[in-house]
């Protein structure tokens, strides 16, 4: 529910920054905006998580970002051409997202046993490509009716935040409703050991490491996601639903793949399955920066939906299993700052990139740099690439082997 209109907002936003500025660097710094609180916060967020009732903390989020998505709309309807009004908006989503991240991530194995958790992230990965591949395809759509009567003052943009305020505002009332059967967690002090221990963990546990700098810097480079709108608008000459149609692209192919591995889970070779499949991730995008086809444009971003589902499915349960309890929120905040590093601010270096050397080239050499990054990371990271069995035994015992050089019975 709240992807779907996050997804659609995400569209709308994008779409109105490009109307406005005409600017591939302006919809560089909307990543941007929604990286920089993650920046500054996500360590203490982590810290957060690990300190008060993670529910509560996801709710206080969300309201922040429906109140943000409020602001939006009113923009919209006052048919602003303030872009810093934006950006600052934005920058309040990314606050609410970079404390509520780390909470959500760091509740999930309270809510299921052990022993189910590979199958319930998959699960969970396949309902959020559901919502992520609709949410686009929804926010297009919507972004190009027209209203009659006592909503004509009501524009493409104000429609999809309308929409987004309703999904959060239903996102809220279910989060409300969960009851987690989770240990009491330690009321440590809030200090700079506590905040830093999430990051020395990670630092330390060369199967996170591996995992998470992976991610962090094919997407970082390989991400298309931000120039969307140029290439709708100028290269394929699609439209704004074309647009919804090619966000939604990469959802299909994710889609496919969590439905391919709730049948068949992953049971062996977990590391080295993930590694190729980043590395299809940057051959894919490198075919979309080329294509001048619109259908083949759209199977390209499939196959890099596919491919990255691959690596967010293995990368979640390493994160998971191989992490203590009372360690998630913050080792979930780690990540989270990676995420955010590759997705929005991923879209900020998109931006300066195709403002320096124009959208296709830098499309076409980020994707180069993603599959030169997974090469290194096969080299570098040993612990990733021999990662066989997606559970909390295998992965302890991997790394230990590892740590000592010796073999573990």
């Amino acid at each position: 529910m709240v992807i779907v209109g996050a997804e659609a907002q995400s569209v709308a936003v994008a779409w109105q920054v490009y109307q406005i500025t005409h600017s591939a660097l302006a919809l560089g710094y909307t990543g941007l905006a929604l990286f920089l609180p993650g920046l500054f916060f996500m360590l203490p967020a982590g810290h957060v998580a690990d300190r008060y009732d993670r529910r509560h903390v996801i709710l206080t989020c969300y309201l922040l970002q429906a109140v943000c998505t409020a602001g939006l709309l009113y923009l919209a309807l006052a048919g602003t051409h303030n872009i810093l009004l934006i950006y600052l908006v934005l920058v309040g989503i990314g606050l609410g997202r970079c404390f509520s991240g780390p909470a959500a991530s760091a509740l999930l194995p309270s809510l299921v046993e052990k022993e189910h958790f590979v199958n319930a992230v998959t699960w969970g990965a396949t309902v959020y490509q559901v919502a992520n591949m609709s949410g686009p395809a929804v926010g297009g759509l919507l972004f190009t009716l027209q209203l009659t009567g006592v909503l004509e003052r009501w524009n493409g943009a104000a429609i999809v935040y309308g929409f987004t305020l309703l999904m959060l505002m239903g996102f809220l009332v279910l989060v409300s409703m969960i009851r987690a059967n989770a240990r009491p967690l330690e009321k440590k002090a809030f200090d700079m050991k506590t905040v830093l221990a999430g990051l020395h963990y990670v630092w330390s546990t060369r199967l996170l490491l591996g995992s998470i700098s992976l991610d962090l810097f094919a997407v970082l480079l390989g991400g298309a996601v931000a120039l969307l709108p140029i290439f709708a608008t100028e290269i394929l000459h699609s439209g704004a639903r074309g647009l919804g149609l090619l966000r939604a692209m990469p959802s299909v192919g994710a889609l496919v793949v969590s439905l391919t591995l709730v049948a068949f889970p992953i049971k062996r070779r977990a590391g080295a399955t993930m590694l190729v499949c980043v590395g299809l991730f940057g051959v894919a995008t490198i075919v979309f920066g080329l294509s001048r086809n619109f259908w083949l444009s759209m199977a390209a971003l499939v196959l890099v939906g596919a491919s990255d589902m691959v690596s967010v499915v293995v990368r979640s349960s390493v994160l998971q299993l191989a992490t203590p309890h009372e360690m998630r929120g913050r080792v979930s905040a780690v990540n989270w700052l990676f995420i955010g590093a590759s997705n929005e601010f991923g879209e900020f270096e998109s931006g300066v990139t195709a403002h320096w050397w124009g959208a296709v080239r830098a499309v076409v050499v980020g994707g180069i740099g993603s599959v030169l990054v997974t090469a290194g990371a096969a080299a570098l990271f040993p612990a990733l690439r021999r990662a066989d069995a997606l559970t909390a035994e295998a992965l302890r015992k991997a790394e230990l082997e590892l740590s000592t050089d010796k073999p573990v019975d």
